[in-house]
Formats: structure tokens, C-alpha cells, sequence
């Protein structure tokens, strides 16, 4: 089909999300943005898919979120019962509509009678794998852009052993979703449905302190911490996003004690105001960090990236 035909699709889709066909209409007298839209649907990989959010099959919206998790369901269903119950764990991170497509993602698989284990807040890519593995989760999904600007979100699925879903089963994973062309009609249940019928559960501090619990196993040299952790000053910043939730609690267990956090960026804002690129590895993010830490003489400053799975640091020089 060609745009303009995949195009006309949508602006006849009968209950169109509100947001999603106002700014449908936004776009109306801009060709070369409903081209790019509308011509060829996102790429699903090993990765999952990551694009800008809005209206169209080259975008990041409710329906082609769906999809990707009508494939996942697909997949599940070629599974043995026993596999297939075992369920996929969700989280999400601080971007517009992640906690939205988390949820959606939830009823796709319930229409499916798998049963999903959804985070009651966002949390960091980090636990969503630790999570599949605790929980023992044949899937996760995680809702997150990473380190990419703010107009973005994205889809990744993990596989049973936290990691990136291998070839062989993403690969039978993308096949199902290319099957999907029918994004207006993919079946969700209602979450209050889910909830009774025991096929969404929230979960949230029973993970998180399995997962702190987990953390103090793998400090690699804890007499250290514990020599020069209490006069060491830190700051940190989470770059607006999940690392915030965790973050305070992980340095406190390690051993570290003089720790300050960059307030203007532990505000969970899908804006990210304070940096243009939310992602560690760029010396600018770490402006905010460097001016607290030249106030309070700190010795190290570390930030991670929105979903927290990056990491970057700066240390003090003579």
C-alpha cells in the first residue's frame, strides 16, 4: 500500500485515540511528515523497535505498540502451556506514554491468557532483566527510548534469561508481528478484567527489595568501600529518569554515605529540560553534576541515561 492509501486508513479508523487524531490533523498539510509516517511500518528487531511518537505505522503510538506485543503473544502461543503461563514481566520508564504502552501491552497479552507482571512505577531497564529471571518470566518488556531525545520511545523484549531475546526466537517474534496488519483490531481485555481473572498482577516493592538484595552480591571489593566509603562525596544524577527510584537506596547499601543527587534532574520530566541528549556518554549531561559537585567538592559524579542501563562517570582531578 502506498502512503497516501495506509494514510487514509487511519484518518477512517473508527475510535482513533483522541491525542493521536488531533495530531493527525496537525499533520495534514505536511506531506513529507505523513510520507515518513505512513510509508513503511517500523523495524522490529533482536532490539525490539525505537522511533518518534505519533500518528502512523512508522511511529511509536498505542496500536503499533500493540502489534509488536501481538507478535510476542503469537509466539507464546506456539509454546507448551506450561511455558506460555509463566508469563512476561513490564516496566517502563519516564517518557511521554511509556507507563500507557505498558499497560496496553498488558491487555494485548491477557486476550491472549498470558499473564503479565507490570511495575506499579517505572524502574530501570536493569531490574526489568533481573525481574524475568526472579519472577521467572518467559518475556519482559521494557518501554524506553534509552538515551535518545525526548520525542522518541521505544519497545524492547527480553528473553528468559534477562538478556536480549536471542536470534532464532526475535526472529519468529518479527515474523508474527509483520502477520499483524490490522493494528485497529488487535483484542485487548479491560484491566479490571485482567485483575479478576489473575492474568495482570502489579508488583513493585516486593521486587525492588529482591533486587537491592541482589546488588550487594556483586560490589567487587567491599573492604574497600568500607575503608574509604564513608569520607568519599558522590553525586549522582538520573537524568530525569528511572534511576531516581533506586538509586539513593543502592549507594546507601553499597556503603556509600556522603551522596548528593542533581535535584533539577531527579524530576521525572519526558522533557528532560535540563539536557538536549539524556545520555551519559555526552560531557555536557553532566553540567548540573559538575557545578553541586565543585560546591560540595565532590570526588566523583556518576549519571545514568532515562532507563538507566548507561552509565558514565567523572572524577575529580589534582
Amino acid at each position: 500500500m502506498s502512503w497516501q492509501d495506509n494514510y487514509q486508513l487511519w484518518q477512517k479508523a473508527q475510535n482513533l485515540d483522541l491525542d493521536l487524531k488531533a495530531q493527525l490533523k496537525e499533520m495534514a498539510d505536511d506531506p513529507k511528515a505523513l510520507e515518513d509516517a505512513f510509508t513503511a511500518p517500523m523495524e522490529f528487531g533482536t532490539a525490539g523497535m525505537r522511533g518518534v511518537l505519533g500518528p502512523g505505522i512508522n511511529r511509536m503510538n498505542i496500536y503499533t505498540v500493540r502489534q509488536a506485543t501481538e507478535g510476542l503473544a503469537r509466539f507464546m502461543d506456539t509454546l507448551d502451556d506450561t511455558t506460555k503461563q509463566r508469563g512476561v514481566a513490564i516496566s517502563f520508564d519516564s517518557r511521554y506514554n511509556s507507563e500507557l504502552f505498558a499497560h496496553e501491552s498488558a491487555k494485548v497479552l491477557g486476550a491472549h491468557g498470558i499473564p503479565s507482571y507490570v511495575f506499579d512505577q517505572l524502574r530501570p531497564t536493569p531490574e526489568l532483566s533481573f525481574t524475568v529471571r526472579h519472577l521467572k518470566t518467559y518475556a519482559g518488556i521494557m518501554i524506553t527510548a534509552s538515551h535518545n531525545p525526548k520525542q522518541y520511545n521505544g519497545y524492547k523484549i527480553y528473553g528468559p534469561d534477562g538478556g536480549q531475546m536471542p536470534p532464532k526466537e526475535a526472529d519468529l517474534i518479527t515474523s508474527y508481528v509483520r502477520k499483524v496488519t490490522d493494528l485497529f483490531n488487535i483484542a485487548v481485555v479491560a484491566e479490571t478484567k485482567l485483575r479478576e481473572a489473575g492474568l495482570m498482577h502489579l508488583i513493585g516493592e516486593d521486587v525492588d527489595q529482591a533486587y537491592l538484595a541482589e546488588l550487594k552480591t556483586v560490589t567487587i571489593n567491599p573492604d574497600l568501600i568500607a575503608e574509604t566509603g564513608k569520607n568519599m562525596k558522590l553525586v549522582y544524577t538520573p537524568l530525569h529518569g528511572t534511576g531516581k527510584m533506586l538509586a539513593e537506596r543502592v549507594l546507601h547499601n553499597a556503603g556509600f554515605q556522603g551522596f548528593s543527587i542533581v535535584t533539577k534532574q531527579a524530576i521525572l520530566d519526558p522533557e528532560f529540560p535540563t539536557t538536549p541528549f539524556p545520555n551519559p556518554e555526552f560531557p555536557q549531561t553532566f553540567d548540573l553534576a559538575i557545578k553541586l559537585g565543585q560546591q560540595e567538592g565532590a570526588d566523583v559524579l556518576i549519571a545514568t541515561d532515562p532507563d538507566a542501563d548507561r552509565l558514565g562517570t567523572a572524577v575529580r582531578q589534582p
